[in-house]
C-alpha cells in the first residue's frame, strides 16, 4: 500500500468456506472513475457456487478471489472529467465493465462481451466485498430517495430476471412454471406476475420459499420432496403443459422438469448456474414437443429497467431482505445463507457504514 492509497477492509476468499478479512490500500478514482463506499452488497448463488465448490461451472476459483456482485453504495469521491455525481450521492452499482466496440457490443450483446470485465469473476476483478470501489462513471444508476441502500442491492439479480424474461417473451396470460425459489426464482416469479401472466406454478423444497413465492405471485406451490412436481403441472393443465418453464434452481433434474412440464411449442429458460459443466438433456423430450430452449448469461444493459421496476413496486420487492450481516461476520452470513437458515431468502453484507 503506497502513501497515495487509502486503507480499506476487503473479504477475500482464501479457499472453499474460508474467508479472511485484510486491510488493502485503493488508489483515487482516475479518469472518468467514481470511488463509491460499498454499503451493501447481496449473496448471489454464484457466491454460493464459488464459496462451497470452488469455482463457478467449469471455471474453478483463483484464490485468494474477491466474491460479491450485488452493490450499491455511496459516493466518496470523483475522478477528473466526471459530471453528474457528487459525493454523498447513492448508486446501484453495474458489475460488469463492457469494451463497446467488439462484435458483440456493436450487435447488443454485451453481456458476452469479448473483452468483458466483471467485477467478482475468478481471474478478472476482484468483486465489491471490500469498503470502496473506482468504478466508470456510466457503471453508477442513482438511486430514487425513496428506496433503501440495501434493496437497491435488488438490481443487478432483477435485472438478470429480467432479461431471462426478454428472451422468454411471455405473452399476457400466458401460463409459466419456475423451478426454484431463491432470490432469482422469486424476482422472476414477481417480474412475471407484474408482466401479466397467467397461472404461475412454483417449485422449490424449501418451506419458507415456498410461501415467499406466494407472496411475490406464484398461484400454486409444489414442494417436489412430497409430489412429482411435473405429474402436477401436467395434470393442472390438463395434460398440456405451460407455455414457459423457467429453471433458476440449475440442478440437472430440475432441468428436466421444465423440460417435462412446458407445452409442446413452448419456452424453456435456464437462468441458473449448474454446478458441472455438462449436463444430461432429455433430447427426446425436446425434439418432440419441439422446445425452444434460452440459456441466460446474467444480463445485458437492463439495470435502468430494473431499478425502474424496484422503485416503483417496493413493497413487493424489499421483502425478499431478510438477513443482513457486517464484512467481518461475512463467514457467518455464507454459513446462512448456504443452510437456507433462520428464513433466509436474500442476505446483505455490509462492507461499511
Amino acid at each position: 500500500m503506497t502513501e497515495q492509497q487509502k486503507p480499506m477492509q476487503v473479504a477475500e476468499l482464501t479457499a472453499p468456506r474460508q474467508f479472511r478479512v485484510v486491510s488493502q490500500g485503493i488508489r483515487d478514482p482516475g479518469p472518468g472513475e467514481v470511488q463509491v463506499r460499498v454499503q451493501a452488497v447481496g449473496i448471489c448463488g454464484s457466491d454460493l457456487h464459488a464459496y462451497s465448490e470452488g469455482g463457478v461451472g467449469e471455471y474453478p476459483n483463483v484464490y485468494p478471489m474477491v466474491l460479491g456482485h450485488e452493490p450499491a453504495g455511496t459516493v466518496a469521491m470523483v475522478g477528473p472529467g466526471v459530471t453528474g455525481w457528487s459525493p454523498g450521492d447513492r448508486a446501484a452499482l453495474e458489475p460488469a465493465v463492457y469494451c463497446y466496440h467488439c462484435q458483440f457490443c456493436q450487435t447488443g450483446h454485451h453481456n458476452v462481451c469479448e473483452n468483458i470485465r466483471f467485477f467478482s469473476a475468478a481471474g478478472e476483478e476482484p468483486g465489491f466485498f471490500r469498503e470502496f470501489v473506482n468504478l466508470p462513471a456510466h457503471n453508477l444508476l442513482a438511486i430514487p430517495p425513496e428506496l433503501a441502500i440495501e434493496h437497491a442491492t435488488i438490481v443487478e439479480p432483477l435485472a438478470v430476471a429480467v432479461h431471462s424474461l426478454q428472451a422468454a417473451s411471455p405473452r399476457l396470460g400466458e401460463t409459466a412454471a419456475v423451478f426454484g425459489a431463491g432470490p432469482i426464482g422469486l424476482l422472476t416469479i414477481a417480474v412475471l406476475k407484474a408482466s401479466g401472466a397467467g397461472r404461475i406454478w412454483a417449485v422449490e423444497p424449501v418451506a419458507h420459499r415456498r410461501e415467499m413465492a406466494k407472496l411475490v405471485g406464484a398461484d400454486a406451490v409444489l414442494d417436489p420432496a412430497a409430489l412429482d412436481p411435473t405429474k402436477q403441472i401436467l395434470g393442472d393443465t390438463g395434460k398440456r403443459g405451460v407455455d414457459c418453464a423457467i429453471d433458476c434452481a440449475a440442478k440437472e433434474h430440475t432441468t428436466q422438469w421444465a423440460l417435462q412440464a412446458a407445452r409442446s411449442a413452448g419456452r424453456v429458460v435456464i437462468t441458473g448456474i449448474h454446478s458441472t459443466a455438462q449436463v444430461l438433456f432429455d433430447m427426446s423430450t425436446m425434439r418432440r414437443k419441439e422446445l425452444t430452449i434460452y440459456n441466460v448469461r446474467r444480463s445485458n444493459r437492463e439495470s435502468e429497467a430494473a431499478l425502474e421496476l424496484l422503485a416503483n413496486n417496493v413493497p413487493l420487492f424489499a421483502p425478499l431482505v431478510t438477513h443482513g450481516r457486517p464484512l467481518d461476520r461475512i463467514s457467518e452470513a455464507f454459513e446462512i445463507n448456504e443452510a437456507y437458515a433462520g428464513g433466509v431468502v436474500k442476505m446483505i453484507v455490509r462492507p461499511s457504514a
